[in-house]
């Protein structure tokens, strides 16, 4: 009905750049502007505002409110959850009797570098001292475990074990899906 009334109208594109698309628009003739158009009439890209990047920071407040520039904060996320080690701190009295941790096989080393990997789960209850644990072409990242954590390496884990000092852990070897 509409095209009987008005046979050609000419197209216009809108772009948005933080999405890299566009979508023809209807622009409607100006014998029609007493009526609100169903479509957006932006003439200019909408564009986000960013911080600058730090080659352009010279020092100088380059924000129209005069305050500092901001800049984004990188997010990583620990190295327990990408490599799927599970960590219990500070474990209670109650919950290593329900494991029966005090049955459990006992290792005690010193100050030591120990490149290991796990072929099956394994849990570990850490008795004494502290490890930093690096996984495989983590570069600088690790994580620290320290008396009184419960850890659950997976299989197939790779990681060098750095013992700072005297440690002594009880452990035990779980089958997956064993909780």
């Amino acid at each position: 009905m509409v095209a009987s009334l008005v046979p050609s109208l000419p197209l216009q594109t809108h772009h948005f750049p933080f999405r890299n698309c566009s979508f023809p628009t209807l622009s409607f003739p100006s014998s029609l502007s007493g009526f609100p158009s169903p479509f957006p009439s932006h003439k200019k890209p909408l564009r986000l505002k960013t911080a600058p990047s730090a080659s352009t920071q010279t020092g100088s407040p380059s924000t129209p409110s005069g305050s500092p520039p901001l800049k984004a904060a990188k997010y990583k996320k620990p190295l327990e959850e990408i490599y799927n080690v599970r960590v219990e701190r500070g474990v209670s009295e109650e919950r290593l009797k329900t494991l029966g941790v005090d049955r459990w096989s006992t290792w005690v080393t010193g100050r030591c570098r120990l490149p290991w990997n796990w072929d099956v789960d394994q849990q570990v209850y850490i008795v004494k001292g502290t490890v930093k644990v690096v996984p495989g072409g983590c570069g600088e990242r690790c994580m620290r475990f320290e008396q009184g954590d419960l850890v659950r390496y997976p299989k197939w884990f790779e990681a060098d074990l750095y013992f700072e000092g005297p440690y002594e852990e009880r452990y035990r070897f779980r089958a997956y899906g064993e909780d």
